[in-house]
């Protein structure tokens, strides 16, 4: 079986990868970090995840995230890379590029899952949420350890305006609000979801998370609120582990 896989997070300002140990969770090499070519054609993309297996000499699975909605491989939205991935198979796409079996999964989904794996949901029954605050609010629900895919609640409506566009952590930097006043909308719209969800447990992150210590604090919920622990690896971690999952119960079948 399968135990090495290469985890690619592909984002609107970077792609990013490394070679993960997906029975520990650990990186077995030096994360890599290429800017996102603009315009963020597919073609030009995958260009770069190609230059990313020549950077690891790699030859083997590889697991990739991708900013959007993502079934069976294709891409069905696209928020912060060029509209013209919509409707194109980025899997088969990176994997005829690169020669390698790939699977191409929501980056927020990736998240969660190294998270829920590794992290700190790991252990976790009930109702898990994740949110990670960037540029916009990503998504992840998991019932009992199980994956729901390609939420995307950052898309709530609140106060006429998508919850991305009010509480994301690009929202606090560009209107330059302050950790109560920011913590006050994000509180907002952890209410509307447990309204909605129960949940059990919140995860926070994103990058915002680096600086938990600022505003965790004043988080308000029913449900326990914890920090992301895996960082900025945690979507490289996750599509790795996803993959690993996938390619593995492949060779069972084989």
């Amino acid at each position: 079986m399968t135990t090495e896989i290469l985890g690619i997070d592909i984002g609107g300002s970077g792609i990013k990868g490394a070679p993960v140990n997906i029975n520990t969770g650990e990186l077995i090499a030096e994360r890599h970090r290429i800017i996102t070519p603009q315009p963020s054609l597919p073609g030009a993309v995958a260009e770069v995840v190609a230059e990313m297996l020549q950077h690891f000499n790699w030859q083997g699975p590889i697991g990739c995230t991708f900013p959007a909605v993502i079934k069976n491989g294709v891409v069905y939205t696209a928020a912060n890379v060029d509209h013209s991935w919509i409707g194109t198979n980025g899997e088969a796409l990176i994997q005829n590029k690169t020669g390698c079996p790939t699977l191409l999964l929501n980056d927020a989904d990736a998240a969660g899952i190294a998270e829920m794996t590794y992290g700190a949901g790991k252990g976790h029954q009930g109702v898990v949420i994740m949110h990670t605050f960037g540029t916009g609010i990503g998504s992840a629900i998991f019932v009992n350890g199980q994956l729901v895919p390609n939420t995307e609640f950052g898309h709530l409506e609140i106060r006429c305006k998508e919850a991305e566009h009010r509480a994301s952590a690009r929202n606090r930097t560009d209107e330059d609000l302050n950790w109560k006043a920011w913590t006050w909308r994000v509180n907002e719209f952890l209410a509307r979801m447990e309204a909605l969800f129960w949940p059990d447990l919140f995860i926070i992150g994103g990058g915002v998370s680096r600086k938990n210590d600022k505003f965790l604090h004043l988080l308000q919920a029913r449900a326990e609120i914890v920090p992301a622990q895996m960082l900025n690896q945690a979507g490289i971690i996750g599509a790795a582990i996803a993959a690993g999952k996938q390619f593995q119960s492949t060779e069972a079948l084989e």
